[in-house]
């Protein structure tokens, strides 16, 4: 548990890091993408710039998820849930978040 809590903690540095990282703020802040329970950034304003935001952020964060997974011997869906649930916790208010439902709502 120990490592995955450590590994948790290498995908939200991956989260606030790289290259798309002013670019995230910025799309997170003008409400164009949001966090999901899933642990994947959505499109909430279907923009060309915003879906492929998305599409770059997501294809990271599951390399990310596949490799804490194989580490802690757990499902990729397990870590990616629980990577969803903490990138929510640390969505600020204003930005968008998408409910189990599948709705978006502003934080």
């Amino acid at each position: 548990m120990k490592m995955l809590k450590s590994a948790l903690a290498m995908v939200a540095l991956l989260f606030s890091m790289g290259a798309f990282a002013l670019d995230l703020d910025a799309a997170k802040s003008q409400g164009l993408v949001g966090e999901q329970t899933d642990g994947y950034l959505g499109v909430v304003k279907a923009t060309p710039a915003a879906v492929e935001l998305a599409a770059d952020i997501n294809q990271k964060r599951r390399a990310a998820y596949e490799r804490i997974a194989k580490q802690n011997g757990i499902t990729l869906e397990q870590v990616a849930r629980l990577a969803g649930q903490k990138a929510i916790d640390k969505t600020e208010a204003g930005q968008y978040v998408k409910t189990p439902g599948g709705q978006w709502v502003e934080k």
